[in-house]
């Protein structure tokens, strides 16, 4: 069976959401200024503590859309239909909050995004992709 033929198990562990920042060379940085990049990765552990998995990683190879955070649905999301979603350029509080909100509410698959965060999604590279799968 060819991998687009499968349908999509969930992960073990994944009960919860779980929202990926990147951290690295771009993402995080002084390069992408005007924002608190500590007090947002603080933010988002702190509002999210008590329904998702919030974790950093090194650079997911999608600097051009600095600072990048991904959602990815719980396993009843993704039971759901849920698929991760790549959002890029997340520079203010108010996208932050957007995210927060969405993701209390159940994220991908549960709960439908505020519209604004169609602004901030992107579809990434296959390279991408496969850096946040390991």
């Amino acid at each position: 069976m060819s991998r687009r033929n499968k349908k999509a198990v969930p992960a073990p562990g994944a009960v919860r959401p779980t929202v990926t920042v990147c951290r690295d060379c771009c993402c995080g940085t002084p390069k992408v200024p005007g924002i608190d990049h500590a007090a947002q990765l603080a933010d988002l552990r702190s509002s999210l503590t008590e329904v998702a998995t919030v974790r950093s990683v090194v650079c997911l190879d999608a600097c051009e859309h600095a600072n990048v955070i991904v959602i990815q649905p719980s396993a009843e999301g993704r039971l759901a239909g849920g698929r991760p979603v790549w959002l890029g350029l997340v520079n203010d509080r108010d996208a932050t909050a957007d995210i927060t909100a969405w993701i209390e509410a159940g994220g991908p698959g549960i709960a439908e995004p505020p519209g604004i965060l169609d602004l901030y999604a992107f579809r990434p590279s296959r390279r991408g992709r496969a850096e946040l799968e390991h």
